[in-house]
């Protein structure tokens, strides 16, 4: 509940500080004496839009705090706004958000703004109260998260079903350049290998000629260069003893001897090896066509080049592989989520139609007791085409008012006055059911008097008992009920006008009483009237 509302500089309000007790608060007023500023700054602690037009003097901060007590807990709600329009917010002198503040309020405040009873026509609202009746909050979140995944995977199956669409041509293009690349087997440096190949297969003939002449050269007229070497060495060997420098000529011989016989054997190997091969010849340079022919078709200077290209081609195509296997993977992860929330969706809605019967007859019980004694109340429930986050429903709210008459939208069957009791009523079950621990009515009696307001009087008051219920209203068979009445008047001060509001005693409560039952002339019928209003309330309880 609300224990404490202070307020400086806001609209008419120069600096106001209000204690506000448990139970039943009445606030009365004349028109235009402030009442609505008063739940304009309480809205700012609800974390609703500052006008800078409400503020006062503009040369000071706009400061509203209210003091709250939540099951045992105790909160400190100020907001501070300053001429420029920025809004600090704290909670137990703690830095906090506009969002953290209406979230937080929301627990413990509930404003039924004027005209707020067209609420009841709106399909989100009927099925708030349905939800809330029925207790499937829990249900409700659980299937909401579910609904936001699926939402989720469908936006990645979209994302990659369209990039598969997109790259469809081209996926082929790429399949294409890679097999011809895959084909030819490439290898790194072998086009410099084919060129050297193709020089010595071309001129072969012109190589053995030249292999041979080397040959020869070492075996001139059929003796052997190497062997007349062997024979020199022997010579020199033989006679070095005699002469020391024939042994140093003996073995630089043996030196040009050894080199000789390895040239003349590598000489002969390659002779032997250089064998004219047109075949091989033939299969170099169509190797080499090819080659050459990848490089100019996919624009690449070299065999190095092709190789990069190939492997850049595997890359793609095999990511363009996995995005199929991810397609695959998120349709079973879509069917299995929409599976899961059908299943969600057809349990909410079989709580929903069995709470849909109780609560009907709940609120038109409810409502008979305020001078509709036919008045009933259905909420009819039909599928709807898709699962949204909050189900597969729609809802209609019906309501007939007199004996006899067919049911129809409440939209098209209730009247104003009608409808604020259907609403009171309505706020009762909500109130119950959430444990709201404040309720603010803001003149919901519009359109109804005498008995009728007498027993919306009841009602509220019924309702005063579990919770706090603070009613502005302008009808004094409401303004009699609670113990503690507050007067909101307008008094000119100075070169203004300012906002102020008042705890009336008893004899206070009466003359006010009085005025809204007569106007400005009360007569001693309306002083006697507001006594017997009254007749339940005794000065030791409002001072």
């Amino acid at each position: 509940m609300i224990t404490h509302l202070s307020i400086q500089n806001y609209a008419l309000i120069e600096n106001l500080e209000i204690d506000f007790p448990a139970g039943l608060v009445i606030i009365t007023g004349e028109t235009g004496a402030g009442k609505s500023i008063l739940l304009g700054a309480l809205s700012l602690l609800m974390g609703a839009k500052f006008d800078s037009a409400h503020l006062k003097d503009e040369s000071r901060n706009c400061v509203v705090e209210g003091e709250f007590t939540l099951e045992g807990r105790e909160y400190i709600i100020r907001r501070v706004i300053s001429s420029a329009g920025r809004s600090r917010c704290f909670v137990n002198d703690e830095p906090a958000t506009v969002q953290q503040l209406g979230a937080l309020s929301a627990q413990l405040i509930d404003i039924h703004a004027q005209n707020q009873h067209l609420l009841l026509s709106s399909k989100e609202y009927q099925m708030r109260l349905l939800d809330l009746y029925a207790g499937l909050a829990p249900q409700l979140e659980k299937l909401s998260a579910e609904w936001a995944e699926l939402q989720q995977l469908k936006a990645s199956l979209k994302a990659i079903e369209d990039s598969i669409a997109k790259s469809a041509s081209e996926r082929e293009y790429n399949q294409f350049r890679l097999a011809k690349l895959r084909e030819a087997n490439l290898r790194s440096g072998e086009m410099e290998e084919l060129e050297g190949e193709h020089r010595m297969l071309a001129n072969a003939e012109d190589i053995r000629e030249a292999l041979s002449k080397g040959v020869e050269a070492l075996n001139p007229m059929g003796v052997s260069f190497v062997q007349g070497l062997k024979e020199s060495i022997s010579g020199l060997e033989k006679y070095a003893g005699d002469i020391p420098q024939l042994a140093e000529l003996a073995s630089r011989l043996e030196s040009c001897r050894i080199e000789c016989k390895d040239i003349e054997s590598e000489l002969e190997n390659v002779l032997e090896k250089s064998v004219a091969d047109p075949a091989r010849l033939e299969a170099v340079e169509n190797r080499t066509a090819l080659l050459e022919d990848l490089m100019r078709r996919f624009n690449c200077s070299g065999v190095e080049q092709l190789i990069e290209l190939r492997t850049q081609l595997e890359s793609e195509v095999g990511g363009e592989e996995e995005m199929q296997v991810r397609r695959d993977e998120l349709l079973g992860e879509v069917a299995a989520v929409e599976l899961s929330l059908k299943k969600m969706a057809s349990e909410i809605t079989k709580a929903r139609e069995a709470a849909a019967v109780k609560l009907g007859e709940t609120i038109s019980e409810s409502v008979r007791r305020l001078e509709m004694p036919y008045a009933e109340l259905k909420l009819e429930i039909s599928p709807l085409q898709t699962i949204t986050a909050n189900g597969g429903d729609d809802i209609k709210m019906l309501f007939s008012a007199n004996r006899g008459a067919g049911a129809v939208e409440i939209s098209k069957a209730a009247s104003g006055g009608e409808l604020s009791r259907v609403m009171l009523c309505v706020k009762e079950i909500m109130a119950r059911y959430t444990g709201m621990p404040t309720m603010i009515f803001d003149e919901i009696d519009t359109g109804v008097s005498g008995k009728v307001a007498d027993k919306m009087g009841d009602l509220i008051n019924d309702m005063a008992a579990n919770m706090q219920v603070i009613a502005i209203t302008h009808l004094p068979q409401i303004a009699s009920k609670g113990k503690a009445h507050f007067q909101v008047f307008k008094r000119e001060e100075g070169n203004g006008t300012r906002t102020n509001i008042r705890l009336l005693n008893y004899d206070q409560r009466v003359e006010e009483i009085a005025s809204m039952l007569s106007g400005s002339t009360k007569s001693a019928a309306a002083y006697e009237n507001a006594k017997f209003l009254l007749k339940n309330i005794h000065t030791t309880d409002i001072g």
